[in-house]
């Protein structure tokens, strides 16, 4: 496990080592893949975890190697770590994963008193790489971590299913069974599930004329009033966007990509909110601004460009920037650059006609 803490900064070091945060891993097999944050290694025989740990949150990920060098699912966990802290954690071999045994405050308390005795087995937090985490996690706040991770406190990039046996699921709907009634319906295993805010099932108000249904379905700043009703504050939705994000691109969960994109479709077909919300799109062009910059190239193909859905979402947001003159000139002007740098980095096309607005040809019969 190659970090050192020799190349960085004296200061920065001196800072670090009296406030930095300490993660002990114990017992993890050599050759198991390791990663915090951006940063991502196999272990060798001497390692032990990691120190000099930025004060606040990241995410510590791991995945079991076979001999024959087979990668096993990964998994990871949050932590908000404080000034100074030392996080324990034990490796079951048996589970390949971490113990779910609780350490004590004594445990912890003499490998504090034997920090230095561990120090050569724990490698240095790559801190170069500090900066980006921090533009990709900003919005990440304790509220926002324990609203959504899950109860047990893992990532699982392997969803964790059980039986279905609530009342519900043995309904039938038909005197004649489907296929689908024939199987057992699965559900998550209590506890182990992200839990991600539920969308509104209702697009627009109670008592809405089919005029005003139009107008929601167009235009969905009533769904996203909606959904900030729901959050402790206003960015608290950006939070979630980064969240889903990281289980996505480091946790490897693709529920979190269908909610990371559920939630930028959100966003970019709002048209009212833009004047409604000026500082909150403003923040989120920066946070997927920093997020494109991160998506490998092909998994951005393969993934994230299926279907343009990116660019269909953001033709319609740029469009709605550009349309609306109520817009405050620093969104405008933010929008336009972002747009400006995915062009030239994806050669993406935003300039052109929606089908439902491009000119229809009609032919006619020659007289």
């Amino acid at each position: 496990m190659a970090m050192s803490s020799q190349d960085m900064d004296p200061d920065v070091a001196r800072t670090l080592f009296r406030e930095g945060a300490t993660l002990i891993f114990l017992d993890v097999p050599p050759k198991t893949e390791f990663g915090i944050d951006h940063n991502t290694w196999n272990v060798g025989t001497e390692f032990k975890g990691v120190k000099m740990i930025p004060p606040g949150i990241h995410f510590v990920y791991y995945s079991a190697v076979s001999s024959d060098n087979q990668t096993a699912p990964r998994t990871g966990f949050f932590h908000s770590f404080k000034k100074g802290e030392i996080v324990v954690k034990k490796w079951d071999n048996y589970l390949e994963d971490i113990k779910d045994e609780v350490i004590s405050d004594e445990e912890i308390e003499r490998f504090k008193v034997n920090l230095k005795d561990l120090d050569k087995h724990l490698g240095a937090y790559p801190y170069d790489s500090w900066k980006k985490w921090i533009s990709q996690t900003h919005y990440i706040t304790d509220e926002v971590l324990d609203r959504i991770e899950p109860l047990n406190k893992k990532i699982s990039s392997v969803s964790h299913l059980v039986t279905d046996e609530s009342p519900e699921s043995s309904t039938r709907t038909s005197k004649r069974p489907r296929l689908d009634d024939l199987l057992p319906k699965m559900c998550h295993k209590p506890g182990t599930e992200i839990r991600f805010s539920k969308f509104p099932e209702k697009k627009y108000p109670d008592g809405s004329s089919a005029a005003e249904i139009t107008r929601h379905s167009l235009d969905s700043t009533y769904t996203l009033d909606q959904m900030l009703e729901s959050y402790a504050g206003t960015e608290d939705i950006l939070g979630e966007l980064q969240m889903a994000f990281i289980c996505f691109i480091l946790g490897q969960v693709f529920d979190a990509f269908e909610e990371w994109k559920h939630l930028i479709a959100l966003l970019c077909s709002c048209d009212v909110a833009l004047t409604k919300y000026p500082d909150l799109y403003s923040k989120f062009i920066f946070v997927l601004h920093h997020q494109l910059q991160e998506i490998p190239q092909d998994f951005f193909v393969d993934i994230v460009s299926r279907e343009n859905f990116l660019v269909n979402t953001l033709h319609s947001f740029f469009s709605n920037l550009n349309g609306n003159q109520q817009v405050a000139k620093e969104v405008v002007e933010k929008g336009r650059r972002f747009k400006k740098y995915l062009t030239k980095t994806f050669k993406w096309d935003f300039d052109r006609e929606d089908d439902d607005e491009a000119p229809v040809v009609v032919e006619t019969e020659e007289m």
